[in-house]
């Protein structure tokens, strides 16, 4: 990436750079590197790789769902006072735009997406933007490849160069700090496989209440065999005759459950359960991490997701 001077602003669809001149990069209060992230669980696979050579924070706080947050004027000034912005990418944080357009004025950063580099799933069913905030004719790509640990490992690329650049004479740390984390991530990858493969191939069936689970799928071997609200975002809405049509695919397929973040309303899920007699799992951590126990990292909010994904369907 490069650095530009004199209050430049750029943004490609892998970086984005925010500079009011050159020079060294502001300084948290003890002096350690400031890296913000958007959501928890990029701060907890950051802090990973930075160790306490550098001072994680994050944007969202635990329990936020991004689709829903509403920017704070002071978010503004947070990213401004940041060295760097870690965001996943994938117009995941559709409200940071505004802020980045404001904070650019603010100081000098460097922002990367944790997903640059991968090939994103499409869904045809948002290709016409309708729920997804875009407009007619494009694509919605879906930004959920967190939920495969083996695509994290990308992730883990990506920030571990965004901290080099950031801080050069930080560079063994974290390249040695990635290192070992990309080891545990292939770990939890083998303990996904081994728990899933615990569930009959026939009850591999996933009803979630929007579009978060497809990567997650493909990975393991399930079949989604529909979701609530037909978009990538928890925000969007349905119809009468797309809940019908869930129950009926419910019912054609036998999937026993359907399952829902724990920041996700519940009330569309309990009503057709009423209909088709399934179990309602609400409990998952799809977008956040949680303040203890059972989400307090990234690891462990995939840990405990598998494990009530395979309770619900062995």
């Amino acid at each position: 990436m490069k650095m530009i001077c004199n209050s430049v602003f750029v943004m490609t669809t892998l970086s984005v750079l925010f500079l009011t001149g050159c020079g060294s990069s502001p300084k948290s209060s003890d002096s350690r590197l400031k890296v913000l992230t958007s959501t928890t669980f990029l701060a907890d696979i950051t802090q990973n790789i930075a160790g306490e050579r550098v001072q994680v924070d994050t944007l969202l706080p635990i329990g936020m769902d991004p689709h829903a947050y509403q920017a704070a004027p002071a978010d503004v000034a947070r990213i401004a006072e940041s060295n760097l912005l870690i965001l996943n990418g994938l117009d995941y944080e559709l409200f940071i735009a505004p802020l980045l357009d404001a904070a650019r004025a603010g100081g000098e950063g460097l922002v990367i997406e944790a997903t640059a580099g991968l090939n994103p799933r499409s869904t045809e069913r948002n290709a016409n933007g309708a729920e997804s905030g875009k407009g007619a004719g494009q694509e919605a790509r879906d930004p959920h490849m967190w939920l495969d640990p083996n695509l994290v490992i990308t992730y883990v690329d990506n920030i571990r160069a965004g901290l080099i650049e950031a801080d050069p004479d930080g560079a063994r740390i974290y390249q040695a700090n990635a290192d070992a984390y990309i080891v545990r991530l292939r770990e939890l990858d083998a303990w996904i496989v081994e728990q899933t493969g615990t569930i009959p191939a026939e009850r591999r069936l996933l009803v979630t209440n929007h579009e978060a689970l497809g990567y997650f799928a493909e990975r393991y071997g399930f079949e989604i065999v529909d979701t609530i609200i037909a978009s990538l975002s928890s925000e969007a809405g349905t119809s009468a005759q797309a809940l019908a049509a869930v129950i009926d695919e419910i019912k054609a397929s036998g999937a026993p459950a359907i399952f829902l973040g724990e920041v996700e309303n519940a009330d569309l899920a309990n009503q057709i359960a009423e209909e088709t007699g399934v179990k309602v799992v609400d409990d998952l951590y799809l977008e956040s991490l949680s303040a203890g126990a059972p989400a307090a990292t990234y690891i462990d909010m995939m840990r405990h997701n598998v494990s009530r994904i395979v309770d619900a369907l062995k």
